[in-house]
């Protein structure tokens, strides 16, 4: 993330022994629990972007949000 660029606040709720692992591993790379974190999720996002998988997931979901929109544009 560059300097001056916004953020979204978020709660991330993790058990008690995640938690703790997840300060360990911030604290022993000299980094804040935040860095560390969205780094994890970026890397999973990554991870997802490119699994056949979840992207025949995206498909569907597109394709029936598409469906919905097009009802409510047509039910007049």
């Amino acid at each position: 993330m560059s300097k001056g660029q916004a953020t979204k606040n978020m709660v991330l709720r993790l058990d008690p022994e995640l938690a703790e692992r997840l300060r360990l591993v911030a604290e022993v790379e000299g980094r804040t629990v935040s860095d560390v974190a969205r780094e994890a999720v970026a890397a999973l996002v990554d991870q997802r972007r490119a699994d056949k998988r979840f992207q025949a997931l995206l498909e569907e979901n597109l394709a029936r949000h598409e469906a919905s929109l097009r009802m409510l544009r047509d039910s007049e």
